[in-house]
């Protein structure tokens, strides 16, 4: 992965997001966006003794055990707010918590995720594009609105039919939000500005206008 121009700040919170190589469907099926899903959660950790790959051999008892250890140990290369997994692309919203530490968290990630895809697909070479795009929250607006435009993605982009099935979208961390689901997020820095039943409100509030916008996109792109 190619070295960032203006390196990223440690403590700071960005919006992540890449996509695939020629956007090739990668997230399509449970097994994939699972095998997504497992990878963020355990690649987040900055000092790890086993890859992925070893460490889903392990019965439950002992991935729960080590999980668990390095939780109390809380030494992450990243916080993860929030995230959602798209057919060909990616976005999480990410707060660095050391030096690097996003790029050292996306770098496992992609590179973790393209051996699994490349082995299963029966493929070579890269699967994301080179360099990952990330903005900086500057407010707590954007912080807010960036969150429900990652919430929304499977909706505004037709992934999604109706608003149903979006709550219950299981490649993001919507499901987690609204406590349907228990995760790894740390929600505090989004939940903490709603009372209890605002945040899917907020959500829902801009969930047609932000599928417009989208379909607006695409027509002015071709």
């Amino acid at each position: 992965m190619p070295s960032r121009i203006y390196p990223l700040i440690t403590d700071q919170i960005y919006h992540v997001f890449n996509r695939s190589i020629e956007r090739i469907p990668i997230f399509t099926n449970n097994k994939a966006a699972k095998r997504a899903i497992d990878t963020i959660t355990y690649y987040r950790f900055e000092r790890l003794s086993v890859r992925l790959s070893y460490f889903l051999l392990w019965s439950d008892t002992r991935q729960k055990e080590l999980l668990l250890q390095l939780e109390k140990e809380n030494k992450t290369l990243v916080t993860i707010i929030c995230y959602c997994y798209m057919p060909n692309h990616f976005h999480f919203l990410l707060k660095q918590n050391q030096q690097n530490g996003i790029s050292k968290f996306l770098s496992k990630f992609e590179n973790s995720f393209t051996k699994y895809f490349n082995t299963s697909a029966k493929r070579k070479g890269h699967l994301f594009l080179g360099q990952f795009k990330a903005v900086r929250i500057e407010t707590e607006e954007q912080l807010l609105h960036i969150s429900r435009y990652i919430h929304l993605n499977p909706y505004s982009s037709f992934v999604v039919k109706n608003l149903e099935n979006l709550l219950s979208y299981e490649w993001s961390s919507l499901p987690e939000y609204l406590g349907k689901t228990r995760g790894f997020c740390i929600k505090d820095h989004i939940l903490s500005r709603f009372k209890k039943t605002s945040y899917l409100k907020f959500i829902l509030d801009q969930a047609d206008y932000q599928r417009r916008l989208e379909t607006i996109k695409h027509l002015t792109l071709e």
